[in-house]
């Protein structure tokens, strides 16, 4: 049977879901819980990563330092992971502390573009010698020979891997083949994937990225992430064991993590509601959704509309002040018609 690695970022992607408020003593349930099922990975944090704790993106209940040291004092076998966006992380504030706090395992996120922006951070990490990735994240919004020209870049950094994220569910089955098949034939590191569900396809788009030859897959539990959630951690684990994969996950203890979320951590659980689906078929950041729809409602415009003019614009994450212009513009659009 072939192996393939979970990761599992239910305290970094849920925190999104809960605008970046999860507690310490959510953190340390979570965590003790994951150890429990075998999950290989276990990430924590803000939303957007390492220092992304703003007004713009959200202010986090807590700092990076509590958030991590909450989950290291609870995990001994799982490995304890962050994410880092540089831009929001720097090497020497961010990176070097949560380094000598215990992280074993670090994720470089970029724009699917912009790869570029990862060079020091990843030499940075393997430098201290911990495990290091690269993510190119809204991995819809290039063609897959780009994806594979940035992916190349990331190896050459020295990343022990190379993970795309659709951050906008935006993402059909075939696509998720096509581009993880391409970087599997052409890369001499592991591909992963970390699916979202605004289209109702987040569970197929995992299974098509293990099928095409990814080693990595993302999951989070009860689906807890942005918008209309993450692939479903024990739904993966489920059906990869049905497929004949082997996860190294208790499938028992997995189900209990599901009941852990769903109990301690979800305050409403994911769904693919109206505004999830506009998401996914604008192409637009999924964490988005709670900043459109106050916006919106505050503008006295429809939500769908602005994320349909954001996706046009080709907004990403990190843009959030383009939600209030859009919403300007369509207000005073709406005020001059006759």
């Amino acid at each position: 049977m072939s192996k393939l690695s979970i990761h599992d970022p239910t305290l970094r992607d849920g925190n999104h879901a809960v605008r970046h408020q999860l507690t310490a003593e959510q953190i340390a349930l979570y965590a003790r819980a994951a150890e429990a099922a075998g999950i290989p990975t276990v990430e924590v944090g803000h939303g957007n990563g390492l220092g992304a704790s703003s007004l713009q993106v959200g202010l986090s209940l807590l700092d990076d330092a509590t958030m991590i040291c909450t989950a290291r004092e609870n995990l001994a076998r799982t490995k304890l992971g962050v994410f880092a966006i540089p831009g929001f992380a720097t090497v020497d504030r961010d990176l070097r502390p949560a380094l000598d706090m215990g992280v074993d395992v670090v994720r470089i996120g970029a724009h699917c573009t912009e790869a570029d922006i990862t060079q020091r951070h990843i030499s940075y990490v393997r430098e201290r010698g911990k495990e290091v990735y690269g993510i190119l994240m809204m991995c819809h919004m290039a063609p897959q020979e780009t994806l594979l020209e940035e992916c190349r870049k990331i190896e050459s950094y020295g990343a022990e891997g190379v993970v795309l994220m659709d951050s906008a569910g935006a993402l059909l089955p075939s696509d998720v083949t096509a581009r993880i098949e391409l970087l599997v034939r052409n890369l001499g590191i592991p591909v992963g994937f970390h699916a979202h569900n605004n289209l109702g396809l987040a569970i197929a788009n995992a299974m098509a990225a293990a099928e095409a030859g990814a080693s990595i897959l993302d999951g989070c539990a009860r689906g807890f992430g942005a918008g209309a959630g993450n692939a479903q951690l024990e739904v993966l684990v489920s059906v990869l064991e049905k497929a004949g994969y082997t996860t190294g996950v208790n499938l028992y203890k997995v189900l209990d993590l599901g009941e852990v979320a769903e109990q301690h951590l979800v305050t409403s659980m994911p769904s693919i509601k109206s505004l999830s689906i506009v998401s996914g078929l604008a192409g637009v950041f999924s964490g988005f959704a709670k900043h459109v729809e106050q916006i919106a409602l505050e503008y006295g415009v429809d939500p769908r509309d602005i994320f349909f003019e954001l996706g046009r614009q080709r907004v990403v994450a990190g843009q959030e002040d383009r939600i209030i212009e859009t919403a300007e513009a369509l207000r005073a659009a709406k005020g001059n018609r006759p």
